[in-house]
C-alpha cells in the first residue's frame, strides 16, 4: 500500500446492523478532516418516471437498485485527487433531491452499505473490507424503529417490505458478502473493543503518510 495513495475503508453488513454507527464513530475518532465518507444508500437510482406508490414497490435491497457505478467513478475521482459531488437521497419520497454534498479528497475514503462487496470492482477498490455482523432480529427491531421514526413508514408497511425483499435479499446477496471482508465485526456499534481497534490500525495508516 503506498503511503501517498488515500486507504479506501470498507463498512458493510445486513440492514440496521450498525453500519453507520460503526462509520461515524470512525469519523469522530480518526477525524473528519482526514475522511471522505461516501454513504452507498445516497446512490440509490432516482425514478422520476415513477409513482409515488411505484416507487415504494421497488426492490431497494438488490444490487440493480443502486447506481454504483457512479460511487466507483467518484472514489476513483477521489483517490486521483479530485473532489466530487455525492447525490442526497430523501427516503420519505425515494426520490433524489436537488441538492449534493460535495467530498474533498482525504487520506482516508470510508464507504458504506448493505451491498458494498457484492460489485467485484468495488471491492477491487478497498484496502480494508469490514462487515458488521448483528443476529437478525435486533436488526429487524432497528429498522423498524428506524423506518417510522425517521422515514415516516407504517408498522404494516415496514413488515412487508423486511418480508419480501428485505430478508429474502439479505440471504441471497448481503449474507454470502461477508466471506469478502477482512474483519467481521460482532454486535455492531455496540462492540467498542473491535472499533477501539480499527480505528488504531487507520491511526496507524495515517501515521505513516508523509
Amino acid at each position: 500500500m503506498s503511503k501517498k495513495k488515500p486507504v479506501v475503508f470498507g463498512v458493510a453488513g445486513g440492514t440496521a446492523s450498525g453500519k453507520t454507527t460503526v462509520a461515524r464513530t470512525i469519523l469522530t475518532a480518526v477525524g473528519q478532516s482526514q475522511i471522505a465518507y461516501l454513504p452507498h444508500d445516497a446512490y440509490y437510482k432516482d425514478r422520476p418516471d415513477l409513482s409515488f406508490a411505484e416507487r415504494a414497490a421497488v426492490n431497494y435491497d438488490h444490487p440493480n437498485s443502486l447506481e454504483t457505478k457512479l460511487l466507483i467513478e467518484h472514489i476513483k475521482q477521489l483517490l486521483a485527487g479530485e473532489s466530487v459531488a455525492v447525490p442526497v437521497y430523501d427516503f420519505t419520497r425515494h426520490r433524489r433531491t436537488a441538492e449534493t454534498v460535495l467530498v474533498s479528497p482525504c487520506p482516508i475514503i470510508l464507504v458504506d452499505g448493505i451491498l458494498i462487496f457484492t460489485r467485484r470492482k468495488l471491492r477491487e477498490l478497498m484496502d480494508i473490507k469490514l462487515f458488521v455482523d448483528t443476529d437478525a432480529d435486533v436488526r429487524f427491531i432497528r429498522r423498524l424503529q428506524r423506518d417510522m421514526q425517521e422515514r415516516g413508514r407504517s408498522l404494516d408497511s415496514v413488515i412487508a417490505q423486511y418480508l419480501e425483499t428485505v430478508r429474502p435479499m439479505h440471504i441471497k446477496f448481503v449474507e454470502p458478502s461477508k466471506r469478502f471482508a477482512d474483519v467481521i465485526l460482532p454486535n455492531g456499534g455496540m462492540n467498542e473493543v473491535a472499533i477501539a481497534m480499527v480505528v488504531s490500525r487507520l491511526q496507524a495508516l495515517l501515521a505513516e503518510r508523509p
